[in-house]
Parts: C-alpha cells; structure tokens; sequence
C-alpha cells in the first residue's frame, strides 16, 4: 500500500522524488562518436592533402605514364626483380612519351619515374583502406552519429570514382602522340580530388560543434553572407581547374612576363589553333591568360567578399572572412612570382599547396556564415 502523506506537506521536502530535468530530444538521442569520427576524417583531409601534393610532383616529373597498366590489386606490389622491371620497362617503351621525349632513358632512369607514380597509386590505396577500416570499424560499433551514415559513405564513393577517373586520364597518354595526359582529364581529376576534400573538410566543421549548436547558430545564419562565400567558393573552384590546365600542358612557361604577355594585353596567336575550342585547352597562351585573368576576378572577388565580411556581428565570422582574404592575396602574389621566376618546381608545389589552403580557408568563411558562433552584448 502507498504510504499516506498529509496535505500538507511540502512538495520539495523529499528530494528524492523530485524529478530532476533532463536534455531536450536532442540531447536524448543517440550522439556516436563524434569526436572519433572527426579525428578519422582530419586524418583522411590530411592524406588527401599529401595525395594532391604527390600527384603534382608526379606530374612535374613526368612520371605520371610510367605504369601502363590498372591494375587496382596486384598492381599494390612493386617489380620483385630485375626480370620484372625490364617488363615494365619494356611496356613504357611502346607509348609515345618514351618514343618522342624519353628516349635516352635507361633501367635506373625508368625506375625512378616509376616510383614516383607507384607511390601515388599506393597512397590512393591507403587513402582508400583508412577508409574501409575506419567506416566498418564505426559502424561495427555502432558508434556513427545519426544522420551520418550517407554523408560517410559518400567520401569512400568519391574515392572509388576518382581512382578511375585517375585513369581514365593516365590512358590519354597511352596512345597516339600524346606525351603527357590531356589536359582536360588532368582538370577533372584535380577537381575531384578539391571536391573530395572540400566534403571532408565541410564534415569536420559540423562534427566540432553538437547539433543543438549547430541548429541554434542556423536559425541565426547570415544568408546574404552566405550566398556570397558560396560564389567565392564557385569562383575559386574555376581558378583550380584553370590551374590544371596550365599544369596540364606546361603554359606556365609560355610566358613569364608580367602583367602584360609577350609585351601585349592579349598574348600573340591565342587563336592560332584549330577548330577554334581546342585553344581553350591547348593553346599555351591563351590558356595562361584565361587563368591570370580568372585569378583577377577571384581577387576582385575576395575584396567584395572582406568587405562585407568585416560587417559580421560575429567576430568569429569577420576572422573567417579575412583570413581567407590574406591567403587568396598571397596565393596571387605567389603565382605572379611563380611565373616570372620561370616555374621552378618548388614554387609550383607551393602554389598548389596554397590553392588547397586558399580552398579551405573560403570554406571555412562559408561555414561560419551558416553557422555562426555568437557572442552576447557583454561578450
């Protein structure tokens, strides 16, 4: 039987029964391991990162047609013997590069550029096993946040496609008189890769916040703000194709004065090849002038950008904003310097090095205008 109480009691007086107030509905569901989840992507964003870095040296020594075969298994293990790597070598003397470019080469020579491409398609081995291991590891353990589950296997979907985009771009150069990939394939692929890292990097921003912060800041967002770092991004975006494609046939030595080119607004011959559209890929100058041009806009771009940035209510959002503003004027400044200089490798990495940072730090303006961290009156 319940005990009596007199009706008098005083409701507080046995705290014990007091119920105590919980979280909200938010609060009450399943979290995951987020900050595990987010250590996992950070260590993906970081071997993607070395990813675009080795595929640039790749391409800047020309090793990026030494293995003429996809071979996404047995291709992990390198020649085992000196019988092996006259095989390999034997097959790179079939294809136009060795024919027309590299026809001085010996065994060791031949072995050195292999090396350099073995180890990009091993790293985008690894990149892919980190990512197995660590999404059926979570979700083994159930410990993936809900809502999760798409968003991670879509950066393993991404990785899947851009092994065979990588060759569907190796395979360009394979045949014909083509000594290098084309271009365009090159473009694609390097785009990808930005993609690839700007989703991961967009992942770790949610999963440093909980998502009752992250519902509050929206409801707060700044969407004009927003809007104009998503045409940043888009514009940037542009910039690193265009980039690619300056890579992709070696424009950036076409011409190496500045600002003007060949002494002219409008470099000589920017027409001269027909039909007229492969000039936008394959004509040197024109190609370097779409992406000097390009870049001009960017930096118009990025000052409208600051401008309205240093507005921001939140000084978490205004730092954004002007962060990424410095990083886009010095990438300009590198790239200015990077052509005059005549493209030495070092400035070349460099330069792509400080696209993926230029990238991320425009992402990062975004996110903070999508989520912004507000302070009180009295800070």
């Amino acid at each position: 039987m319940a005990e009596k109480r007199s009706i008098f009691e005083d409701v507080g007086k046995d705290e014990a029964r007091v119920r105590k107030p919980g979280g909200g509905m938010i609060d009450a569901k399943r979290r995951g391991a987020r900050g595990a989840v987010r250590a996992w992507l950070m260590l993906l964003f970081a071997l993607v990162v070395i990813m675009i870095a080795v595929g640039g040296l790749t391409r800047l020594t020309d090793s990026g047609l030494s293995i003429t075969e996809w071979r996404p298994v047995t291709g992990a293990l390198p020649p085992m013997s000196e019988v092996e790597w006259q095989a390999e070598f034997e097959k790179y003397k079939a294809i136009p590069q060795f024919e027309l470019q590299h026809s001085w080469m010996e065994l060791d020579d031949f072995k050195t550029i292999y090396w350099w491409e073995w180890g990009h398609r091993q790293l985008g081995r690894v990149i892919g096993l980190v990512w197995a291991v660590g999404l059926l590891a979570f979700w083994a353990t159930r410990r993936i946040p809900p809502g999760w589950g798409g968003r991670l296997v879509l950066v393993g979907a991404m990785g899947a496609v851009q092994g065979a985009v990588g060759w569907w771009m190796v395979a360009s150069g394979l045949s014909g008189t083509m000594t290098a990939v084309a271009s365009y394939r090159l473009a694609v692929h390097l785009g990808l890769a930005f993609v690839i890292l700007g989703f991961i990097a967009w992942y770790v921003m949610l999963l440093a916040r909980e998502e009752r912060d992250l519902m509050q800041a929206r409801r707060v967002r700044e969407g004009r703000l927003f809007s104009l770092g998503t045409g940043w991004m888009h514009v940037a975006f542009l910039q690193i194709l265009l980039g690619a494609l300056v890579a992709g046939i070696d424009a950036g030595r076409s011409f190496t004065d500045w600002p003007l080119m060949g002494g002219q607004v409008v470099p000589p011959d920017a027409f001269g090849l027909t039909p007229v559209w492969r000039n936008f890929f394959e004509n040197a100058g024109l190609v370097q002038f779409i992406h000097r041009g390009v870049g001009y806009l960017l930096l118009v771009f990025t000052v409208m950008a600051w401008l309205r940035g240093r507005r921001s209510a939140n000084p978490a959002t205004r730092r954004a904003f002007s962060l990424a503003a410095v990083a886009v004027l010095a990438q300009v400044v590198l790239g200015v310097v990077t052509v005059v200089t005549i493209v030495p490798w070092q400035l070349a990495i460099l330069h792509q090095f400080g696209a993926v940072v230029v990238w991320v730090l425009i992402l990062r303006a975004r996110f903070a205008a999508q989520y912004p961290v507000t302070v009180s009156i009295r800070g």
